[in-house]
């Protein structure tokens, strides 16, 4: 087994056929073909089914899939690590929910840096893809948050996924409103006063929309839903239809959202905890170090 085998793998189960995944890998079909099926034969595992309407993974397929996309993941880390700092590059990944605040982090650890090349990544996206991310090791360090809502869920999966949070604040609930709002001259505010107005939250896809919802009072049952999976997105949708939104999905702790939006204090109450988390007896890179140092500069609990 070499871990061209199992890129190719990992390939192949995002086509939809072999001979789409032979393009996308610069080799031809019937040595693709042939490296999976020397590949099957010696894990003794029938990866794919091939079928006249395309390729498709087995159920043992799957779960070889994983552990494929896990090994694949760390051998590009250990790659880049090394043979990306004999080029002189440096390397290094980070996966956070829609917070302002980790992003600034992120831009002050790469100053403190002085890498004169370098390659950053800074995926802001789903809970689902910041646990995963880090599990695999795409991303040595998430940041995320939960709520009582969904507090139980979440560690559960920081225990299965072997994951160690480490809490930095913890925020009241309040809502998020364009300035030009009609309640935005109000000092509080009730979930059953903004009910006719569209609330905009993160999307998290269909399975896991509310166990692994970003915004606090996840559970009650919005009238009016937008979901989004870009920040400035929500922003302009907000601003546009007198939407809003709860928690710090969309923490205003940038001029440029100070400009065009205010929160205000909701009389119900479901905290988030926000924090960053790094996967157990991981020891951290020298950029770890730095980031999570910038992290620890927003501390409050």
């Amino acid at each position: 087994m070499t871990i061209t085998q199992l890129k190719y793998v990992v390939a192949i189960s995002a086509s939809s056929s072999m001979r789409e995944a032979s393009a996308k890998l610069y080799v031809s079909q019937p040595a693709l073909s042939a490296t999976i099926r020397d590949l099957e034969e010696e894990v003794g595992v029938r990866i794919f089914e091939r079928t006249n309407k395309g390729i498709t993974l087995t159920d043992a397929g799957t779960e070889f899939l994983n552990f494929a996309k896990q090994a694949v993941s760390q051998y590009e880390l250990v790659e880049n690590k090394y043979l990306g700092s004999k080029m002189g590059t440096d390397y290094y990944s980070i996966s956070v929910q829609h917070y302002v605040f980790a992003i600034h982090a992120f831009v002050n650890a790469i100053k403190q840096r002085e890498a004169d090349n370098f390659s950053y990544l800074i995926k802001e996206t789903r809970t689902d893809e910041v646990l995963s991310n880090v599990r695999n090791y795409k991303s040595e360090i998430g940041v995320l948050s939960y709520s009582e809502s969904n507090r139980n869920i979440i560690n559960k999966l920081f225990r299965e996924y072997e994951l160690e949070f480490y809490p930095l604040m913890k925020c009241e609930t309040y809502a998020y409103l364009s300035k030009s709002h009609p309640l935005a001259d109000k000092t509080e505010l009730s979930v059953e006063e903004l009910k006719e107005y569209p609330c905009v939250t993160f999307d998290q896809s269909n399975e896991t929309e509310f166990y692994l919802s970003e915004e606090a009072l996840s559970s009650y049952d919005f009238k009016k839903v937008i979901r989004s999976n870009d920040r400035a997105t929500s922003c302009e949708v907000i601003a546009m239809l007198n939407g809003f939104a709860i928690g710090t999905g969309i923490m205003i702790d940038s001029n440029v959202l100070k400009d065009t939006f205010i929160s205000v204090k909701l009389k119900e109450e479901d905290p988030l905890i926000i924090g960053y988390i790094i996967k157990k007896k991981h020891v951290l890179s020298d950029f770890g170090k730095i980031y999570v140092s910038e992290l620890e500069k927003y501390k409050q609990v």
